[in-house]
């Protein structure tokens, strides 16, 4: 218990670091972004691929990341055993990385890269694994954000499409490759295809 409740004290440090990043980036008329935002393809846009997730471009964008980062940040808390760190450094190295590597002339920023990668990884460890508590996960996951699938694709103005697809896409590559070590039972006779 005293393992969850560390966990829940990191997530809620996060977002308030989250916030407190933006009030200094809103202080200094958002000159943090193109400081440390990714920019695909520049050795000064590298360090990116870890500072998009901390920066936001006004504070409804760091309000609407808010909600699903603490609604899935806390289904992983509750969920994941080991591998936390893990999963977050892929979801966040690989999918910056992807973005760095193919995404458009601009200056990606934002946590929501962040949210499709905990997304893509909750759906997908719920088929990998299928224990009722990870494939309940997956149904909450699913039921609440699964709309959000749309963000995927190209066509909003102002949201970098790139870091969404790619994020999600690195969020499920980390449900094949790590082992997160739920103590539930599997489901055995479920049948998936």
């Amino acid at each position: 218990m005293r393992v969850f409740f560390r966990r829940t004290a990191a997530l809620a440090a996060f977002v308030a670091l989250l916030w407190a990043v933006q009030v200094v980036n809103w202080i200094t008329g958002y000159g943090l972004n193109p400081a440390f935002g990714l920019i695909p393809r520049h050795g000064s846009g590298l360090d990116g691929v870890i500072a998009m997730p901390l920066l936001h471009g006004s504070f409804s964008h760091l309000m609407a990341n808010t909600p699903p980062l603490l609604v899935m940040g806390g289904l992983l808390v509750a969920t994941t055993t080991r591998g936390l760190l893990s999963v977050n450094a892929v979801v966040i190295g690989l999918g910056g990385a992807l973005v760095w590597l193919f995404g458009s002339s601009a200056i990606h920023i934002g946590a929501s890269g962040l949210v499709f990668g905990w997304f893509g990884f909750l759906i997908a460890r719920g088929l990998v694994d299928r224990s009722p508590i990870t494939l309940g996960a997956a149904l909450v996951v699913g039921v609440l954000y699964g709309s959000i699938l749309w963000g995927v694709l190209p066509g909003q103005p102002g949201v970098s499409w790139e870091a969404h697809l790619f994020g999600a896409i690195a969020g499920a590559g980390a449900a094949f490759l790590i082992r997160t070590h739920v103590h539930a039972p599997r489901l055995g006779s479920v049948d998936l295809d």
